[in-house]
């Protein structure tokens, strides 16, 4: 549903085909999984229980996480099928001021590795190297012993021209962006078995469009709602199982489908001077109209709808909290990016230190996301004082 490569924006008019419509946002980056852990799970991570990557998945599990202060750090070499110098880091960490209060921070890097320009005639124009940042602020509340609320405020900059803004209009790129998450945490009992059951949703990337020149040409951000449930199951004092679900949606438009002529061609409208739409909306809405009618504006109906939803589905089990392992499915309809892929990994926590693994197999041969790797590793931290009784306060 996301362009993967990231190495240009694409219009939604790019690629017209009547029955594949993927959908294509400008700074795709921020929809990439950073961390190990999550990404193991087959990329689920709205409802299991919070780490220090909780900002990511869903900003309103930092108030459930049980420990004073943390810092994480993960590396993604992206696309190593097809290049060598591109890469995703992610760093984030967190404080909890009392027990129902925590706030964190994060940072993703997202560089495109070097690029040979060339102008219209095929002249070098240099090696440019594109590079993506975006930065963020998280607070996190517990409303009851339950349920949570989390906000993020979040900074993006893109820059995919470099210096050939010295020829031509092209500039970076900002914008800003809110998330909105909820958390539901409650111990119950299964055949005897002490059990969590969570919920959780997560509307990511809520922000303005953005330029990489003229104001005319403006590109959604990756607004997503993400919502699931997973459930942990502690076997024996020794073990757990936890098994977890999520569904994502991208809120904005759907591309439509255009007129065509006997050639392939778009038929232009001359009193717009646009393709002539065929069926569906057309895309050049709001930012709020583009979220709203995103769950009613593909061009095929309900049913094409249903083809924009992402499942992702995962399995963890601990030993004595202190190995790791995972595994998972990521699936997506054909029609809206075709991305199917298998997913394992490990983790190992010794005393403050954690590290974590994970690696990604597609279904289909000679995939650009085949083979991809992550590496986490993460520094959680208890202080003397008890901060459980801080909510007497």
């Amino acid at each position: 549903m996301i362009s993967s490569t990231g190495l240009s924006q694409v219009s939604m008019l790019s690629g017209q085909d009547t029955a594949r419509r993927p959908i294509i946002t400008a700074v795709p980056f921020l929809m990439i999984s950073p961390d190990s852990r999550g990404s193991a799970m087959g990329e689920t991570g709205v409802a299991t229980d919070a780490d220090v990557n909780s900002i990511h998945w869903n900003n309103a599990k930092l108030a459930f996480i049980d420990k004073k202060y943390g810092f994480g750090l993960s590396y993604v070499p992206w696309l190593g099928k097809i290049v060598d110098d591109m890469s995703i880091s992610y760093l984030t960490g967190f404080y909890k001021i009392d027990k129902v209060q925590t706030v964190g921070v994060s940072m993703k890097y997202f560089d495109l590795g070097e690029i040979q320009l060339t102008d219209n005639q095929g002249m070098s124009m240099g090696v440019e190297n594109p590079k993506e940042l975006s930065t963020a602020f998280t607070y996190s509340r517990k409303l009851t012993n339950n349920l949570s609320l989390g906000g993020t405020a979040r900074y993006i900059w893109s820059n995919l021209s470099g210096s050939i803004s010295n020829y031509s209009d092209a500039k970076a790129g900002t914008s800003f962006s809110v998330d909105l998450g909820l958390y539901y945490n409650k111990e119950i009992n299964i055949s005897g078995r002490t059990s969590e059951l969570s919920f959780g949703s997560h509307i990511s990337n809520i922000g303005g469009k953005i330029t990489y020149g003229s104001s005319k040409n403006l590109d959604f951000i990756p607004t997503n709602m993400r919502f699931g449930s997973s459930l942990k199951t502690f076997i024996d004092q020794f073990n757990s199982i936890t098994i977890a679900i999520d569904f994502n949606k991208l809120m904005v438009p759907s591309p439509p489908q255009y007129e065509l002529d006997n050639n392939g061609n778009f038929i232009i409208n001359p009193n717009t001077n646009q393709p002539k739409i065929l069926k569906g909306k057309d895309p050049n809405r709001s930012v709020l109209s583009g979220i709203f009618s995103s769950f009613s504006d593909a061009p095929d109906g309900f049913t094409e709808e249903l083809k924009e939803i992402t499942i992702s589905s995962g399995l963890e089990y601990w030993y004595r909290d202190v190995f790791a392992l995972r595994g998972g499915y990521f699936f997506e309809n054909v029609d809206k990016g075709g991305r199917k892929f298998l997913t394992l990994g490990a983790g190992l926590k010794y005393n403050n230190l954690g590290l974590d693994f994970s690696y990604l197999s597609t279904i289909e041969n000679d995939h650009p996301l085949a083979e991809t790797m992550r590496f986490s590793i993460s520094f959680i931290f208890d202080k003397e004082e008890n901060f459980e009784d801080l909510s007497n306060q």
